[in-house]
């Protein structure tokens, strides 16, 4: 099964709150964490709502 991995680029200050709850739930917690998930879709919906703050790649 692929893995996506994320990673934190962009502060979480300014977004609205539910978005830095995401990145929490997600284990992000400063700019410039990674994280590995397996590529499942409530993990893709939680990636879905902080796109415009981290970066994603799909590992194998």
């Amino acid at each position: 099964m692929a893995t996506l991995r994320v990673t934190q680029v962009k502060s979480a200050n300014s977004a609205k709150k539910n978005q830095a709850e995401t990145l929490r739930t997600l284990g992000l917690r400063k700019i410039g964490d990674v994280v590995e998930r397996e590529d499942l879709p409530h993990y893709r919906g939680m990636v879905n709502t902080v796109i415009h703050l981290v970066s994603v790649e799909e590992v194998d």
